[in-house]
Order: structure tokens, then C-alpha cells, then sequence
């Protein structure tokens, strides 16, 4: 039951039905009746964790008195009702569990209280690689590989499900974790210990937002946040300013959910909203499926907000109960969220900080690319925008342009404009262009043979890769169906998949594939070649597989710029395919449409996409389905039968899962040649109380780069390439090449997550001249030349030297990567200097005991005069001894001939407990040592 003090007397009972629950009435804090619906789920929190420690009057009353307008100021400690965590990151926090109870165990204390004490629950999901796809025996083989590859690592997590209390997995080929989470997992109102409230989650991938699209406040954090939430420390943080967005109209025919989050994804992320909540109001919400509601919600690290959330409704409940929920739980939410003032009201409009409005019905077709979701392409502009970026990327003359030219080019000229790019050599391209008849784009026609399919010709712009793919579209039934409808157009017309193209249905649930085979649409997707290759993330992280060898061959061999189409949220540079340089988001049936037309050098309104029996031009429009059809299928075909029945023993697994050889005990026995699970490192040596602070002297660059460096640049991700030093570690341990297996697989193993942070191929370290991919200067070496950075990392560590990195502007955006801090950290890397951070990162480095600075306002490295080859004392952070966090420390980079630049560096420890955090050398450090005060 509650610990809560209850100053303002809001406990009570709510009956519902046969069944009586403790609640904390909301209507005893007057003011927050006029809040947004995601404060009051704050607020309620904040009233049933009220300790007069930590959670005190004056927090409840901030939030009951939040000022729309004001910024963040007020530091509030948020305790989640669950973590949710899939196995790429999750396998990290599990790791460090173990760790932690032999740390705890060597300081004296008891191990067996390292348990979450929060629910946690884990989907391995990121795990299955389409090594084979577009053949019937793909989902069989893929499992199979994965199985083999993963064994070591599933027999840890099988350990961690019988050694740690209140800690479930769903085992391999279930599904995707978010849309495990919203059929399955996702309570909408929590019970536990008789106490009802509402669900709220934190999990270990910045996608965990689409859990917001059932009225669950929850959002991604980095794997050590989640550890910590685990473990009871609450998640600090600052009460947010909350975005409007009032949804009015309906979705017209031939639009669908993948446009409108584009649209809104666009829309955000020019209105700015990072750090902020958005929140969906007004009319238009009860016309917004459930579905479509999540997958506006998965899309919430795309806008940059923490958090866009939908209240609950009549929708909600009908969704609940088509998932198979109980009528106990359906009644409870519906009572709950009417006695919380948290069920969904049309005709009353909360007080929100800035306001957003989109008319569904002005929503057009849309992709986004060619490397970044916000780049909104009109599908009509298609063909025109990409030969405008192709530019970019073809030829020796025209390099791929560094992220701050390529801004420039796209402030300068916007995807709706098809002016030429203004580069100097404009005229050889078009001279080039004009020459082999491409109509204003290069073109390098390539013959190709491939034994399975046969000859044809390769061009740049080919589709390599179509696949429907990912969380974001693949739990929403109207974009899956409306896909299936149009290849079953397709079909009967004659159309058929170009054979280059590596086509691949990978969804989010087993659903799916049921509702697929009961509309009986499954022969016609798969006659096209999208045979399901495996349930779980896959294209989208970058687990695409091989392409055929021959293609693969004619794209390197040529410096081809292939494409890949997917039906993802995340086309990040350097992210699909090794063999891929420009990635386009699409919808499902949009995906299908370019498998047929096997370019993105396509007008889908004047292109034909072939020809039917009787010879005539086949489009796009008379293949596409009605809206009509498509609701009608979903009407017959989907059914609560599928979720009972699919989840009703999700935790135990197949006849692979169950017969993996398990260990028993408290403390897992490591296998020292294992190069998947091996011990952390984090608390070797660490003493009991914290040692102090110190400044920072005498520091390198390791790598100063330029805007928009997401955690895919910093964090390993993808494959591990040849002659790289995870391939070299792996080698030296008699791993087989063709057993690499991905970065995310190896997670639990920081040997080779080290070795592969700031690794990525597409990575650009401007302390070397044109030469991208996960090198540095080694300034241990008389002249400073090229070196791995983490064989430079290993001789400045030797040598005692700290690292500073330098980086532009939102620093660290992207996926929620826990390593891309801990990597950081384990080279060696003392502070980050940025132009700006997104929010996770900037936390997650604290939590690994990096320090996160920034340039002064206005200023960056550059404007500054860094080149990153100076040497950087930073003096100012023992201040934290004292308790304070300094706003600034002083900056003193040194060049060879003794000049020097001096700067104040903005410190972004933003709250008190991330202070604590650093000062303790790190969150996990922190936690242990509570723990320990605790026995």
C-alpha cells in the first residue's frame, strides 16, 4: 500500500462494480482540474509518492499552479509505474543487475536486494537479421540463425527471469516490445497491492512513446535510467511545457497514418518541441483510430518531444477490449479516468504553452528522406526531389556533403523547390547528365548477374531494399491491410516485384499474419515476394541482411547509390545497409509501390508501373484500395479471438526458448570466453563513498564533429565490419565472420561495444581531412596520425591523458542508446563540449560521469577557432564538492605555438539529482551506494 504522508488528504476508495481500490482523488489539489491530461498523471504521481523528502507540498502545489508560459523551472522527481525494455538495451540492465549484486555483495550488503522494484518487463525483439527473405522458408530460417547466434545471451536472460523478482520476458518471434506493449503489457490503469493508478512507463527505447496513444504517459530513456527506475530512484526531472495540438477533420481517401505522422513529424520538428510534452485535443480526436493514435505516438523522438500523448477515451476502451483485456479492467479504466478528470472531454480545452492545430483532411501522401524522418517529401515531388539529392551522393566530384552544407542546401532549397543544388560544379553534372541522356540526373547503367534471378541492369537510385518493417506502421491494421489489398491489385493485374529489389514483411505482431491469412491476402503479398521474414525490428535498426551477392558486388564495384524503401521511423545515414546511401520512410503500400517500381526515379502519377494481361499502362491509382475496402477487411478479418489466443502464454515461448539449458542462482556464473554476456566493469575498485570531483587538465580532442550527430553516429550499431578492432577482438576469440552478428547483439559484452563506439562508417571526425568512419589523430604519436579511435583511446588512457569530444548542434538525437554514453565514457572521455544536446543523451552521459558542456550562446567550435588539435583544460566542476553546480566553468584550449582560447562553458547538469549522479562518479554508483546505506 502507499507510503504517501497525504498532506492534502486526497486518499480514498473508488468502487467499481464488485471491486474497491485506494486511489489518490486528484480533486483534492484545487488548481489541477484546468491541467493538460499528462500533468495530472504527473500530479496524481506526485501525490501518492508524497514523501516530504524527495516529494514534497511545494512540488504538488508547482504543478497545480503551472504556469503555461513560463520555462521549465521546477525540479520534480517522477516514479514510474513500470520499465519495458527490449533486448538490444535491455540486455545491458540486466547485466548490470548481476554485476551489481556480486558489487553489493563485496561491499557488505545484501545481494538479494538488487531486484526491480518496479515491474519490469523485457520483448527480445531486435534480435532477428533477415539473412534470408522473399522465399517461404525465410520466418523458419531467420529464427534459426538467430537462435544459434543468440544462445548465450538468451540463456542469460532466462537466468535473469528465474533469479530476479517482478522481471518477465517474452521471448524471441512474439514481436515488436511497443506493440507487444500497447496489445498486451499496457495496463491504461495500474492495480498493485490494491492500490489503482494510472499506468505510466519508462523504457529502454525512445519509441516506448507509442504507448502514449492508449493514454500511457511513458517515454524512452537510456538503459541506465531505466536501470535506476528499476531500482526505485525516480526519474528526475523538470515539470515540461506542453504543446497543444488540436486535431480537426478526417483523413481523406488514399491518405494514411504513415502520411499524417510525416506531416505532424514535419510539423513538430519545425515548431520546435524538444523537452517538451505534446499532447492531441479537440474534435478530431474521436475520429482517430487507436492505431493510427500510436503510431503518432511512436513517432515522438522523430518531433524531438518527450512525450505526445492521447487521453482516454471511448476509443481507448474499445481498444482495450478488442485486445483481449478483461471486462474488470475495461470497467476500471472507465471509472478511474472519469473520477481523475482524465477521461477525454471535447468540448473543454485545457491551458496548454504553445498551441498547434492540422486539418486531417489537408494530409497528403508523403515519404521522408532521403536520411533524416523530418524530411518530408509530397509523393508527387518524389522523383524530383530525389534527383535533386542524388547530386549528393554520385561520383567523385560530388561527395557526400558534410551535415552542415547539406542544411544549408536544404534551408536554401526546401523539398518542394526543384531548383539545382548550388554547388561549383552544377554545370559538370549537368553537362554529365545531359550527356547520358538522364534527364538532369547521373546515371550509370550497370549489367548484373545474379544466379537466382537472372540478368538486369542496376542504376543509381535502384531499389535495393523494400520492406515493411518496424513499429511505427506495422501495429496498425489500416496501412498493413491497405498494403495486402494493393499487392492483391498488383497481382491480378501482372505486376510483379523487380528482381533486384530485396522485398521483406517483418511485423509487429503475430496478429498480423493472422488477420493476413483470414482476409486471405497472405499468397498475393508473398507472390510479390514479401514472405514473413521474422517478427521483430529489423530493417529499421539496421538488421536488413545481406543483399545478394551479385547486387551487393555491382554497388561496391561501381560506387552505385542504391535506395531502400521501409516502412520505418528512423533512415539516419549509414543505418539500413552498408550497401545503401540514401533511405526513404514510406507507408506499407507505399513500400510495395516501389518494390514494383524498383526506382526511386519514379513519378508513381505519370510512371506506369507496368502493364496488365491486355497490354495496357498499369499506375499507382488503379491499383491503390479504397478506404472503404480497406475498412470493411479490417472489419472481417480482425477480431479479440487473435489477442487472447496469440498472448495467452506470451511468456513461456516455443519449444527453442524453453529448452535452452538454464543456470540457477542468485549471482550468474560468467563465462569468461563468452563474447556476448561478460561482466561490467562499472564498480571495479569503486569505494564506498564517492571520491571527489576533479577539473580537468591537459585533456585531447578524440573527435570533434559536426550538426546533427545522432546516437546511431556515436552508439555501435549494424554490422561489425572487417579489419575494424570489434572484428579484431572477435577474431582473437575465434568468432567466424559470418558469426559476427550485429553491435545490438553484443551488448552485453563492453568489449566490443566499446571498440565500436564513434565507429559508425558514415561518422565524419573533422580532425581528419575527408575521411569518414570511426578514426581519429592519435596526438601520443609524434605528428598525431590516423589511428582507430579506440587504439587511440587505449595509448591516451595509458598515458593518463582525459578526452574531451566536440560536437555542433543537437548532439546525441536519435534512439535512446545507453551505450553511446557508457562507450563514451569507457574511452576515456571526461566532458562533451556541443553546441546543444537532445535530452537523453545529455542525461545518459551524466549517468556515466561524463560532464555535458556547451559553447556560450552563439558561439560553437568552429566560431571559436578549434581545429580539436589544441590541448583543453577545463577548471570550475570541483565547485559540485560543494554542493553547488556551477552555472559555468572556464575553458582553456592551448595550440602548439602556446595560443590560447578561452570560453565559458554553459554546465548542463540540470537538476539536483543529476548533480548527485555526477558527483557519485555515475547513476549506477549512486544506486549501489543508497543500497548499501539501505542494509
Amino acid at each position: 500500500m502507499s507510503t504517501s504522508i497525504d498532506s492534502f488528504g486526497a486518499k480514498g476508495t473508488l468502487e467499481v462494480g464488485e471491486n474497491s481500490y485506494e486511489i489518490f482523488r486528484l480533486s483534492a489539489v484545487p488548481g489541477t482540474e484546468k491541467l493538460p491530461y499528462a500533468l495530472k498523471v504527473l500530479a496524481e504521481n506526485l501525490l501518492r509518492t508524497e514523501d516530504g523528502a524527495n516529494i514534497t507540498t511545494d512540488h504538488i502545489d508547482a504543478l497545480a499552479n503551472w504556469d503555461p508560459s513560463a520555462d521549465p523551472n521546477v525540479e520534480i522527481q517522477f516514479t514510474p509505474a513500470r520499465v519495458i525494455m527490449q533486448d538490444f538495451t535491455g540486455v545491458p540492465c540486466i547485466v548490470d543487475l548481476a554485476t551489481m549484486r556480486e558489487a553489493v555483495e563485496a561491499l557488505g550488503g545484501d545481494p538479494d536486494k538488487v531486484n526491480p522494484l518496479s515491474p519490469a518487463e523485457m520483448v527480445i525483439d531486435h534480435s532477428v537479421i533477415l539473412e534470408v527473405a522473399g522465399r517461404p522458408d525465410a520466418f523458419e530460417r531467420n529464427v534459426e540463425i538467430e537462435y544459434q547466434r543468440n544462445g548465450e545471451r538468451y540463456q542469460f536472460l532466462r537466468w535473469g527471469q528465474g533469479a530476479f523478482d517482478d522481471f518477465k520476458v517474452v521471448p524471441p518471434g512474439t514481436g515488436i516490445v511497443h506493440q507487444v506493449n500497447i496489445e498486451h503489457l499496457a495496463r491504461t490503469v495500474m492495480v498493485r497491492n490494491g492500490q489503482a493508478y494510472p499506468d505510466t512507463c519508462v523504457g529502454t527505447d525512445s519509441h516506448t512513446t507509442m504507448v502514449n496513444g492508449l493514454g500511457v504517459l511513458g517515454w524512452g530513456v537510456g538503459g541506465i535510467e531505466a536501470e535506476a527506475a528499476m531500482l526505485g530512484q525516480p526519474v528526475s526531472m523538470l515539470i515540461p511545457r506542453v504543446v497543444g495540438f488540436k486535431l480537426t477533420g478526417e483523413i481523406q481517401p488514399g491518405v494514411t497514418a504513415t502520411d499524417v505522422v510525416l506531416t505532424v513529424t514535419e510539423m513538430l520538428r519545425q515548431h520546435g518541441v524538444v523537452g517538451k510534452f505534446v499532447e492531441f485535443y479537440g474534435g478530431g480526436v474521436a475520429e482517430v483510430p487507436l492505431a493510427n493514435r500510436a503510431t503518432l505516438g511512436n513517432m515522438s523522438p522523430e518531433f524531438g518531444s518527450t512525450a505526445a500523448i492521447f487521453p482516454i477515451d471511448d476509443e481507448t476502451v474499445n481498444y482495450l477490449r478488442l485486445t483481449g483485456r478483461s471486462d474488470e479492467q475495461l470497467a476500471l479504466v472507465e471509472a478511474y479516468a472519469k473520477e481523475q478528470g482524465l477521461w477525454h472531454d471535447a468540448e473543454r480545452e485545457p491551458e496548454y504553452s504553445e498551441y498547434m492545430e492540422l486539418d486531417l483532411s489537408t494530409v497528403v501522401p508523403s515519404i521522408a528522406g532521403p536520411k533524416r524522418p523530418q524530411d518530408r517529401i509530397l509523393l508527387s515531388d518524389a522523383k524530383t526531389a530525389f534527383r535533386k539529392d542524388i547530386h549528393n551522393y554520385v561520383g567523385e566530384n560530388h561527395p557526400a556533403p558534410s551535415t552542415e552544407l547539406d542544411e544549408a542546401i536544404e534551408e536554401s532549397f526546401p523539398a518542394s523547390d526543384p531548383a539545382a543544388l548550388s554547388f561549383a560544379e552544377d554545370d559538370a553534372v549537368d553537362v554529365q547528365s545531359a550527356a547520358n541522356g538522364s534527364e538532369g540526373r547521373p546515371s550509370k547503367p550497370v549489367k548484373v548477374h545474379s544466379d537466382e534471378m537472372g540478368d538486369f541492369v542496376l542504376d543509381h537510385g535502384a531499389v535495393a531494399i523494400a520492406s515493411i518493417t518496424s513499429c511505427t506502421n506495422t501495429s496498425n491494421p489500416s496501412v498493413m491491410l491497405g498494403a495486402a489489398l494493393l499487392a492483391r491489385n498488383a497481382v491480378d493485374k501482372g505486376l510483379s516485384s523487380k528482381p533486384w529489389v530485396k522485398t521483406s514483411l517483418a511485423p509487429g505482431s503475430q496478429v498480423v499474419t493472422d488477420y493476413y491469412d483470414k482476409a486471405g491476402l497472405t499468397p498475393y503479398l508473398e507472390k510479390l515476394g514479401f514472405y514473413l521474414a521474422g517478427y521483430g525490428c529489423a530493417t529499421c535498426i539496421g538488421n536488413s541482411g545481406p543483399l545478394d551477392e551479385a547486387i551487393s558486388k555491382a554497388i561496391q564495384d561501381e560506387d552505385l547509390t542504391a535506395t531502400a524503401v521501409l516502412s520505418g521511423n528512423r533512415n539516419f545515414e549509414g543505418r539500413i545497409s552498408p550497401d545503401v546511401k540514401m533511405n526513404y520512410l514510406a507507408s506499407p503500400p507505399l513500400v510495395i509501390a516501389y518494390a514494383l517500381a524498383g526506382t526511386m526515379d519514379f513519378d508513381f502519377e505519370h510512371d506506369a508501373l507496368g502493364k496488365d494481361t491486355d497490354g495496357n499502362d498499369v499506375f499507382l491509382k488503379d491499383i491503390w484500395p479504397s478506404a472503404k475496402e480497406i475498412q470493411d477487411t479490417i472489419s472481417s478479418s480482425i477480431n479479440q479471438e487473435m489477442y487472447t489466443k496469440g498472448y495467452a502464454d506470451v511468456f513461456k515461448g516455443d519449444e527453442r526458448w524453453r529448452s535452452i539449458p538454464t543456470p540457477e542462482g542468485k549471482t550468474f556464473e560468467w563465462d569468461q570466453d563468452s563474447t556476448y554476456v561478460r561482466k561490467a566493469p562499472y564498480f571495479e575498485g569503486m569505494p564506498e563513498n564517492p571520491e571527489p570531483v576533479t577539473d580537468i587538465k591537459g585533456a585531447r580532442v578524440l573527435a570533434k564533429l559536426g550538426d546533427s550527430v545522432t546516437t546511431d553516429h556515436i552508439s555501435p550499431a549494424g554490422n561489425i565490419k572487417v579489419g575494424t578492432p570489434a572484428s579484431q577482438y572477435l577474431d582473437s576469440h575465434g568468432i567466424e565472420r559470418k558469426d559476427y552478428n550485429s553491435y545490438g547483439s553484443r551488448r552485453g559484452n563492453h568489449e566490443v561495444m566499446i571498440r565500436g563506439t564513434f565507429a559508425n562508417i558514415r561518422l565524419r571526425n573533422q580532425l581528419l581531412d575527408d575521411v569518414s568512419g570511426g578514426y581519429t589523430r592519435d596526438f601520443t604519436q609524434d605528428g598525431g596520425p590516423q589511428a582507430f579511435i579506440y587504439d587511440a583511446s587505449q595509448n591516451y588512457q595509458n598515458a593518463g591523458i582525459p578526452l574531451v569530444v566536440l560536437g555542433g548542434k543537437e548532439y546525441g538525437s536519435g534512439s535512446s542508446r545507453d551505450w553511446a554514453a557508457k562507450g563514451t565514457s569507457l574511452l576515456g572521455v571526461r566532458a562533451v563540449i556541443t553546441e546543444s544536446f537532445e535530452r537523453i543523451h545529455r542525461s545518459n552521459l551524466i549517468g556515466m560521469g561524463v560532464i555535458p558542456l556547451q559553447f556560450p550562446e552563439g558561439e560553437s567550435a568552429d566560431s571559436l577557432h578549434l581545429d580539436g588539435t589544441e590541448v583543453f583544460d577545463i577548471s570550475g566542476i570541483e565547485a559540485l564538492n560543494e554542493g553547488k553546480t556551477p552555472k559555468t566553468v572556464k575553458v582553456t584550449a592551448t595550440k602548439d605555438g602556446g595560443e590560447t582560447v578561452e570560453f565559458d562553458a554553459v554546465v548542463r547538469i540540470d537538476t539536483p539529482g543529476e548533480a548527485d549522479y555526477y558527483r557519485n562518479g555515475g547513476i549506477l554508483q549512486y544506486v549501489l551506494r543508497n543500497m548499501i546505506k539501505g542494509n
